[in-house]
């Protein structure tokens, strides 16, 4: 059973990380969401669950204001051509939702499958902003803390500075 936004306030408090969570109304997208976390402080994120033709799958978590370009990314990461996954296999790998991509869902990808890649641009914030396995909430952590936590899943952090492509 993937985890809910209960376990995962459980879990980060036993890794000890501070965190503050923000109801909101669901949002899909950054610009639906812009104006309901202008008041948050630190970087807010876009999340993209993909993979390549040879089964590759990342979860990449960028600053919401980086201007990734797609057909460029494998580049940069090292793997071929990406493209969005499937909704079923977000499900499965990560027991969430699209719309709710989030790397809080590592917790629920208990055999490694997916390589964490995050935006240098904004792992520069000291508080990053992400989904709480669901949409309709905002939950702030340390940037040193989301490495921890990516650490502890067994999932690591590769960050990489997308604003080069």
């Amino acid at each position: 059973m993937p985890a809910s936004p209960t376990d995962l306030f459980a879990y980060l408090d036993a890794l000890n990380i501070a965190h503050n969570t923000y109801e909101h109304p669901a949002t899909f997208t950054v610009e639906e969401g812009r104006h309901l976390k202008s008041t948050m402080l630190g970087g807010h994120s876009k999340n993209l669950f993909m993979k390549d033709k040879d089964g590759v799958i990342v979860l990449i978590s960028a600053w919401a204001d980086s201007q990734l370009k797609l057909n460029q990314l494998h580049k940069l990461i090292g793997t071929r051509r990406l493209s969005f996954a499937s909704a079923d296999l977000m499900q499965d790998l990560l027991g969430i939702v699209p719309g709710s991509v989030t790397p809080f869902a590592l917790m629920n990808d208990v055999d490694c499958r997916v390589r964490f890649i995050a935006d240098a641009d904004l792992m520069a914030f000291e508080t990053v902003n992400f989904h709480p396995l669901v949409n309709t909430a905002t939950t702030a952590i340390s940037s040193a803390d989301l490495r921890r936590f990516a650490d502890v899943t067994g999932h690591g952090l590769t960050m990489i500075d997308f604003s080069v492509l």
